[in-house]
């Protein structure tokens, strides 16, 4: 065998030995008695995967695709249930022992019916999108959402102690969200959030599923999912993506985001000065960002990629930061931060900045340790364009 055969086939090894479909099951009992629990929630966060135990406590997920999940169990009256699982080759058997929920206190919060209103439709935007998909979102049950939003720190913050169900017409899901923590940072710009979902397929004719699967695999195209999946099949120029190196640096004639909204707000509101206003708003129209510099040459997935101790697991790192060109697609919408060589076609670009030295992914192409700060297309992706971890374009039913 050529030496290039063998490293080939090594490289596609875990690929073959992951190619099933596997099955968890187990038992949900109480943490003091070991009685078990009926009716419980035990799903694969951000998957299609998801069922209620039987009385007895129960449970059976058929199908599972390879790949990292974060097993939760869910009931009232009980704490949530988590863990880390890595679904390989064998069946997974494992038992969930819940303990009884502790009362948290998060602070009375006191807010108006016009505000609640306000405030929603800020967490609306920033947790389900503005983009055509979203605007086929429907939310069952608005009123699930706890919201505070403090003027000191300009950041939303916004929580749920049940399902916030969301029926996303334009992919053909109902979303059941267990918000954890949501924040929208609004001297940053940075929206942040940690929760549990699960997915189940809405009822529609067999032309409407047609609809569904043309849609999802044009919301999956040009992801952040097809990305990392692409980075390591080795098929980044197939798939239409090209990548690079990107240097920048913070202008220091545009101060710091904090200071400029404090200032805006305090010659509008409080000490209204007109020249003193425009002068401020004139800080805030100044790009982030200067001495930016695009590396000329692509790179090589090799240079930012690597598998890692686990089978089905793989790392990304990169210094500066990784400019991802999507081919296959025209950028609508015009980012004010974004570098953009004027020689360059009007692709779909994403910027992508770590936080952690490396960020890890599966198989499946999600992120779930180090994941990086993204920039440009992928920033507009949010519930509205949310795809269960277990889809795939090619095995879409």
């Amino acid at each position: 065998m050529h030496i290039r055969s063998l490293i080939l086939s090594l490289f596609f090894l875990p690929l073959v030995a992951f190619s099933q479909s596997i099955t968890i099951s187990g038992k949900v009992t109480t943490i003091e008695s070991h009685t078990g629990i009926g009716k419980v929630s035990v799903f694969l966060s951000n998957s299609s995967y998801g069922t209620v135990t039987s009385e007895d406590g129960s449970f059976k997920l058929v199908g599972v695709k390879p790949g990292q999940y974060d097993l939760i169990a869910s009931s009232v009256g009980f704490q949530d249930f988590s863990k880390t699982i890595l679904v390989g080759n064998e069946p997974v058997n494992i038992d969930i022992p819940l303990a009884p929920k502790m009362n948290q206190l998060r602070g009375v919060v006191i807010t108006t019916n016009a505000n609640w209103k306000k405030n929603y439709e800020e967490f609306k935007k920033a947790f389900i999108g503005t983009t055509e998909n979203a605007k086929s979102c429907v939310v069952e049950n608005p009123h699930i959402v706890n919201l505070v939003n403090s003027t000191r720190k300009h950041t939303l913050e916004a929580w749920s102690d049940d399902f916030f169900i969301v029926d996303n017409k334009a992919l053909g899901y109902r979303v059941k969200f267990l918000i954890d923590t949501f924040a929208n940072n609004g001297i940053t710009g940075i929206i942040s959030w940690q929760g549990k979902a699960v997915f189940e397929e809405l009822p529609g004719s067999a032309e409407q599923k047609k609809v569904w699967k043309l849609k999802r695999q044009e919301t999956y195209y040009g992801s952040s999912r097809d990305f990392y999946k692409s980075l390591y099949t080795g098929t980044l120029a197939k798939e239409g993506f090209i990548i690079k190196r990107l240097h920048r640096e913070l202008n220091p004639e545009r101060p710091q985001e904090g200071l400029i909204l404090q200032k805006i707000k305090y010659f509008h509101d409080i000490h209204p000065n007109r020249d003193s206003l425009n002068y401020w708003i004139g800080k805030e129209n100044l790009s982030k960002y200067f001495r930016e510099s695009l590396s000329p040459v692509p790179l090589e997935p090799y240079q930012i990629f690597s598998q890692a101790g686990k089978p089905g697991l793989f790392v990304i790192s990169f210094t500066d930061c990784l400019y991802v060109i999507y081919t296959k697609r025209r950028e609508e919408q015009d980012f004010k931060d974004l570098y953009r060589p004027l020689d360059m076609p009007n692709y779909e670009i994403s910027v992508l900045t770590l936080f952690e030295p490396y960020a890890i992914f599966d198989m499946n192409g999600v992120v779930f340790n180090g994941a990086p700060l993204n920039e440009g297309t992928w920033s507009k992706s949010k519930l509205a364009e949310l795809l269960p971890y277990d889809y795939s374009p090619e095995t879409d039913k």
